[in-house]
């Protein structure tokens, strides 16, 4: 199975290449995944490094383990290079927008959109959660703007957020969010049906580039898995309540 996630470290120990094509998740069910534990335990295996590329291909996933590791390269003292291989989608251009540079071929996407969850409860309880959601997409706002610069204001990113809007590169460097577009290259999109599936406006072109390894059948262990996750999220909530 091709491994979703990988880090490798150039032979004079002072670059490194960071590889996410795959969804971040907040519960690590084998290698294929990227959680922001795993990312921050390889980010400490290199040492002391000056320059970071990160080789992105990824349709998103788990808004808080992609927000820690913005954070993360965004703390770091190397200058950290983004590529996106061919698709930054959710929380993956969050991820992308906090890097010092980013580099796109001229055939790679970004994806922007408002967080969403599943949700159930009375009309309190809904309400509550809209309001916590809204509360999560400022955390997006804020690194976009930070990335963006003058090219971008709140009003123009909100706007993109909200119509969930797929960039071409050409689009993501208007607007800041791209220092440099590149030769088109090869790579597919990474991205399953069933994601796919639950965004609005994915252009055609891209359902027609996808690609998704398989994956393992769903054993006992990681429905557990799954579980853990919900009750996490749960206290997630929690947290935000006190704040």
């Amino acid at each position: 199975m091709k491994k979703f996630w990988e880090v490798k470290q150039s032979a004079n120990n002072s670059e490194a290449e960071i590889y996410i094509f795959g969804e971040i998740v907040s519960s690590k069910w084998d290698d294929t995944d990227t959680t922001a534990a795993s990312f921050q335990k390889d980010l400490r295996s290199l040492g002391e490094i000056s320059q970071i590329n990160l080789h992105i291909n990824s349709p998103g996933g788990s808004v808080f383990e992609g927000i820690a590791i913005g954070n993360m390269l965004k703390q770091h003292k190397a200058h950290v290079t983004a590529h996106v291989d061919a698709l930054a989608a959710s929380i993956a251009s969050v991820i992308v927008s906090s890097c010092d540079e980013v580099i796109m071929p001229e055939n790679s996407m970004m994806m922007i959109h408002n967080p969403w969850t599943i949700s159930m409860g009375n009309a309190k309880e809904l309400r509550k959660q809209a309001d916590d959601l809204d509360r999560i997409a400022e955390s997006s706002v804020i690194t976009y703007l930070a990335k963006g610069g003058e090219k971008l204001t709140e009003e123009k990113i909100k706007q993109i957020m909200d119509e969930e809007t797929w960039l071409s590169a050409k689009e993501a460097y208007d607007i800041g969010l791209c220092n440099e577009i590149i030769q088109s290259n090869q790579i597919a999109a990474c991205a399953s049906d069933e994601l796919f599936e639950s965004y609005r406006n994915v252009p055609a072109t891209l359902l027609q580039q996808k690609q998704f390894p398989e994956r393992n059948e769903v054993t006992d262990e990681r429905r557990k898995m799954a579980e853990q996750s919900e009750i996490n999220l749960n206290l997630l909530k929690q947290q935000l309540e006190e704040l």
